[in-house]
């Protein structure tokens, strides 16, 4: 079966602290993400990230976590 974007279950992170938030939709076939960073006194920002193929621990030493795809795409689509 051929790998097309349409047949990805994406995984979405979260990792909050002083600074603000992040939140990655992470594609785990091709190692890629957009990451929404959101400072707490700022505009949000979007920007697409290229990750290894270790990207699941890498993203629990930097304190990410799994989260709901819902808050992601609230922030992607302007509603919050």
């Amino acid at each position: 079966m051929a790998k097309s974007s349409s047949n990805i279950v994406h995984q979405y992170y979260k990792k909050e602290d002083q600074e603000g938030k992040s939140l990655l939709k992470v594609n785990p076939i091709l190692f890629t993400a957009v990451e929404i960073v959101i400072p707490v006194n700022g505009e949000p920002e979007t920007e697409e990230v290229e990750l290894s193929a270790d990207f699941e621990a890498m993203l629990k030493d930097q304190g990410y976590l799994p989260c709901n795809p819902f808050e992601f795409n609230l922030y992607l689509n302007g509603l919050v």
